[in-house]
């Protein structure tokens, strides 16, 4: 099975820039070994079972915790059975049908 979740979470009441606090949850799955992609409107993750990518949600809550009172978080999932390296494949699939590259 594989499971992409494409996911946002940052602190509600801290300041306007969300870097700080985003740049502690990417090294948290950075850390994991999980396979992802940072985007400029959210990270995107690879895993085998909802519930590993239910994990990383749960932990990248435990990073914000400390420094907010409220938090958002914004998930999308798409989970296919029988499948595997949709993180990279489905973009492949595209630029073979386009014939060039894509901006990744």
């Amino acid at each position: 099975m594989s499971v992409l979740l494409e996911f946002s979470m940052f602190a509600t009441d801290t300041t306007e820039s969300k870097s700080e606090h985003v740049s502690k949850i990417i090294d948290m799955i950075d850390r994991s070994g999980v396979p992802y992609k940072l985007t400029c409107m959210g990270t995107v993750i690879e895993t085998d079972t909802i519930d590993e990518a239910l994990e990383i949600v749960k932990n990248a809550y435990k990073v914000l915790e400390p420094y907010s009172n409220r938090v958002y978080s914004s998930l999308k999932f798409d989970i296919r059975k029988n499948s595997a390296n949709r993180l990279e494949g489905k973009v492949d699939s595209i630029e073979k049908r386009l014939q060039r590259a894509v901006n990744r």
